[in-house]
């Protein structure tokens, strides 16, 4: 590997690094892209090394800064970590068993999609939203639960 690659990894890290921690987006929505058209990695190679970066001790210090602010509500991240566990193990299965094309065709509509809904169909209140800990996280389980009739008479 030259120095001009491993110059533009770094960046790519630094820029995924602060854009996390600014944002709260997840690495993988700049690394993939950014290691697919500026080294030229495969999508799939792309998307196993940005898993690989997400490992605990990468986050931890991002998490850090915001448990201190009050902003980590760890019961939901206990609860997402055993679903990301799962999703990861099956979607890693399926995205390997796919050809190349594909899976980053799927990758770009999902940055497609999430970025239409945050500009266009964001339903967010305009005042400041409370911290993870001081929300009400059941609510809106129980608004999904009774909209599919799991809740009034089945």
């Amino acid at each position: 590997m030259d120095i001009q690659t491993i110059l533009i990894i770094i960046l790519v890290g630094v820029a995924a690094g602060m854009l996390g921690g600014l944002v709260g987006v997840g690495g993988g929505i700049i690394i993939v892209p950014a290691l697919v058209y500026f080294i030229g990695m495969s999508q799939k190679s792309a998307q196993g090394t940005s898993l690989g970066l997400i490992m605990l001790p990468v986050g931890i210090l991002g998490v850090l800064q915001y448990y201190k602010q009050g902003h980590v509500d760890f019961r939901v991240v206990g609860i997402l970590a055993v679903g990301f566990l799962v999703g990861s193990y099956f979607g890693s299965k399926v995205a390997l068993s796919l050809p190349q094309e594909t899976v980053k065709k799927i990758f770009a509509f999902l940055l497609v999609i999430i970025a239409v809904k945050m500009i266009f169909f964001d339903k967010t209140k305009k005042e400041e939203t409370k911290t993870g800990s001081e929300q009400n996280i059941q609510s809106p389980a129980k608004d999904a639960l009774y909209k599919t009739g799991g809740g009034k008479g089945g």
